[in-house]
């Protein structure tokens, strides 16, 4: 097979990356604790476009159960306040100048169930962006097979391969999945 047909780096680096993507989607879900990762996936209106709010502010955790937000340019503040209180994360900051208090309360069964929804919509997400990668891989294998590049015997053993890859991807979202699923729903 010709280097060209299929780069199978390439595309575990990208199902790697779909994962690792969900991975931090997930660490952005509260569980009830306190933590700094909590508001990464949060974006805010600033200077004209969509800006992590980690580069907008100090983000720390000065107790278990709150966060403190310090905003760098009082200007975009209120965005900030804004892009908080819209998050799916149902937080309510307590607004002191260009700081924010964010107390993290504890979950009711309800918040949890949500919050095991949200879980599960990044875990589809996930698997969509995996399968999406399968499928250039496969397109690009049956491209090399038209092109005589690759065998027919090839193409069935590369994807297959490919396949594997895919399962593989996939289990590891499910699992990171259960966990995330546990230690919510813990009480």
């Amino acid at each position: 097979m010709s280097d060209e047909a299929v780069d199978f780096d390439d595309l575990t680096r990208r199902m790697d990356g779909a994962v690792s993507v969900f991975r931090s989607e997930l660490s952005g879900l509260r569980t009830g604790r306190a933590s700094a990762s909590l508001l990464d996936p949060i974006q805010a209106e600033a200077y004209g476009a969509m800006t992590p709010l980690n580069q907008l502010a100090t983000v720390s955790v000065p107790e278990p159960r709150m966060i403190s937000v310090q905003v760098w340019d009082r200007t975009v503040a209120p965005a900030v306040e804004k892009a908080i209180r819209e998050s799916s994360l149902g937080l309510n900051p307590v607004v002191e100048g260009a700081l924010f208090r964010i107390p993290i309360p504890e979950l009711n069964e309800e918040r949890r169930q949500e919050m095991v929804k949200v879980a599960h919509k990044y875990a589809e997400q996930a698997r969509v962006a995996v399968r999406h990668v399968r499928r250039d891989g496969m397109d690009s294998l049956k491209k090399a097979e038209k092109a005589s590049e690759i065998s027919e015997d090839e193409l069935h053993l590369y994807q297959d391969e490919i396949q594997q890859m895919t399962d593989n991807a996939i289990k590891q979202i499910d699992e990171v999945l259960a966990t995330k699923e546990t230690e919510i729903m813990q009480v």
